[in-house]
Order: structure tokens, then sequence, then C-alpha cells
């Protein structure tokens, strides 16, 4: 089972991660590691989560952020947004259009 991200996903954990490391240092790091092993959990995991505006959404453990995926025909994950539960709804949805 492979488990591919987006562009738009990579840029979005690039974002958290920089945002993070400018409130304390190594807190960047930090969220790096805690999102990767949300992700890796979709190994076992993926396809029990709400589907929500057309996509699984996986809610991290430690960080207020929703990671939104797809099953392909193979069983392969596409990770497609990594977004900030704080903002608005509506961001979540145009960004998933």
């Amino acid at each position: 089972m492979t488990i591919r991200i987006s562009e738009s996903a990579v840029q979005d954990l690039e974002d958290g991660r920089d945002f993070y490391e400018f409130q304390e240092a190594g807190l960047g790091r930090y969220f790096e590691d805690c999102l990767s092993s949300d992700i890796e959990s979709l190994i076992l995991y993926k396809g029990l989560q709400r589907k929500i505006f057309g996509h699984y959404r996986l809610l991290s453990k430690r960080f207020p952020f929703a990671i939104y995926y797809k099953i392909d025909d193979d069983g392969g994950v596409l990770i497609h947004r990594v977004l900030d539960c704080r903002s608005n709804p509506a961001r979540h949805y145009r960004a998933l259009r």
C-alpha cells in the first residue's frame, strides 16, 4: 500500500512547520514528526474516518490540523490537503474543490 502526498499538501505541511518554528525553535520539527505519524497511521486505519467535502478527514492528534485524503482504486492513499482547523471552514471547502 502506498501513501502519496500532493504538492498542495506538501506546501501545507511546510507552511505549518514554518509557522510553528517561528513560534518556538524546535516546535516546527515536532509538528513535522507528529503529522508524519498521523499520516503513517493511514496504513492501518484508512477509510475509517468521516468523509467531509468528498474526502476522508483525519484529525491530527497533537495539532489543530486536518488531513484530507482519498483512497485509490488500488487501495493506496492520496493526501490531498493538510489544513489548519482554526481557519474558516469555507476555506477548506474551496481548497478541496
